[in-house]
């Protein structure tokens, strides 16, 4: 009943066993007369030695296939979870890098002209690395996510339209509502990413053309479910599931499937952050995901998102792109990385503003101390013990009124932790662009000029 591949291993501990009258702890693989493969654990003891010699033995064999599995889970855990604190890091440190980057090709951009081409090479590959590094972000669920009630049925129909005229004629693109659907709590713009980063690895998994499924109806997770899978909290979600009838997955594939820079494609083909960024966005959002797949009978992955209460909100109207300048308004800005700050100046004194700059909480303290400001614009994360959420708590104890508008390339996590990040709190991602910055800028002193 020994597993095969066990046996020589149990054999060899036996008879170390036997060989030195020592008591036997053994681990292995059983097969079960059901065909089932099941971990047990044996234990003996000699109740006889005669002349060096074991005579009898007594002992226990404990199936220890649910302990197994635990420990299985919690190590998978702790390396997502060790994983998700690498790249998330990185992607903090990186869009420290891009902010500088495109901040100063857009303030070359305004001297000598946007359409240069280096200029607008600058800036593309700048903004396809903020791509990138929120990819990161999403996978480490450390990204600034802005969920609302969705109206999940328009948001799928609305994207499905799209792949139809992308993904070309070979691929037939179909969506299913099934039932009445709950409305889901999440970031529309995050969720509408996530099917198109499904919908693209489906394609690639269907080289010659296939079909493509998008479908959603209400779901339960129950005890049974959350008992393999401790992270799910019991109760109703709206599932949305991605089918293709592509290569499909080996066991093996399915198990790295979430993890960053994972991935089958060839070097060049493909970043490997496409469904790692979909795991962390259902993580982060309250959800689960999970996948289902077959090599050469297709693939499916399911996206189980939490229920809204309320209405569905309108999408909003397009932003003015035009960037209000300033009338001279004093700024002081927060931020250690001195690249950045310098950066963040040029902005700042292209944009009309003066402009104050220091590196941490305490010299920020000691210059309002010193002077008018207007509007506060600090980073996130700050060396010296005081964070900006709470150097902001004691600016605003000292100045009531006071504006703060915080940047970070690490926003979510470190606000969070700091019991700060609220409904009216204003945050920049780094890198930001020249205009979101100057409209932020001017709803921030016009704030303060009413107030």
């Amino acid at each position: 009943w020994i597993h095969p591949d066990d046996r020589d291993h149990f054999r060899g501990i036996v008879k170390a066993a036997v060989e030195r009258v020592e008591p036997l702890t053994a681990e292995y693989r059983i097969v079960a007369k059901d065909g089932q493969i099941r971990h047990v654990r044996e234990v003996e003891q000699y109740l006889e030695v005669k002349d060096g010699v074991g005579i009898r033995t007594e002992g226990t064999l404990q199936d220890i296939t649910e302990i197994k599995l635990a420990e299985e889970q919690l190590r998978q855990a702790q390396k997502m979870e060790a994983v998700g604190q690498l790249t998330g890091g990185v992607a903090h440190d990186f869009n420290n890098l891009l902010s500088v980057i495109q901040g100063n090709a857009e303030l070359l951009g305004g001297q000598i002209g946007p359409e240069n081409v280096m200029v607008a090479s600058i800036l593309r590959a700048s903004r396809r690395g903020a791509e990138l590094t929120q990819r990161l972000l999403a996978y480490s669920r450390r990204q600034a996510l802005q969920p609302r009630a969705c109206n999940l049925p328009e948001l799928v129909n609305s994207v499905a339209t799209l792949l139809r005229r992308t993904l070309g004629e070979t691929i037939d693109v179909k969506s299913v509502v099934q039932g009445d659907l709950s409305q889901v709590m999440a970031d529309p713009g995050q969720l509408e990413n996530a099917l198109l980063n499904l919908a693209v690895n489906a394609r690639d998994a269907m080289p010659e053309g296939g079909s493509l499924t998008i479908e959603c109806q209400n779901a339960r997770l129950d005890e049974a479910y959350a008992a393999q899978n401790p992270e799910i909290v019991v109760g109703d979600y709206v599932l949305l599931a991605v089918t293709d009838n592509g290569s499909g997955m080996s066991p093996e594939v399915q198990a790295q499937a979430f993890e960053p820079f994972f991935t089958t494609k060839e070097v060049g083909k493909g970043s490997g952050l496409g469904l790692s960024m979909v795991y962390g966005f259902a993580k982060q959002s309250g959800g689960h995901a999970a996948i289902y797949s077959e090599p050469g009978a297709g693939t499916t992955v399911k996206l189980y998102l939490p229920l809204a209460e309320g209405e569905s909100e309108s999408d909003e109207t397009a932003l003015d792109l035009r960037g209000p300048r300033g009338r001279g308004e004093k700024i002081l800005a927060v931020e250690d990385d001195a690249d950045v700050r310098e950066t963040v100046i040029a902005l700042l004194e292209d944009l009309g503003y003066r402009i104050t700059a220091v590196s941490d909480a305490h010299q920020a303290l000691r210059a309002l101390d010193e002077g008018l400001v207007d509007v506060v614009l600090s980073d996130v994360v700050l060396p010296g013990g005081i964070s900006g959420p709470e150097f902001a708590e004691l600016a605003r104890a000292r100045y009531p009124t006071l504006e703060v508008l915080f940047m970070s390339g690490y926003p979510a996590v470190a606000t969070q932790r700091n019991g700060f990040l609220g409904s009216d709190t204003v945050l920049l991602n780094k890198p930001f662009q020249a205009e979101q910055l100057a409209r932020a800028l001017r709803e921030a002193t016009d704030r303060a000029r009413h107030g």
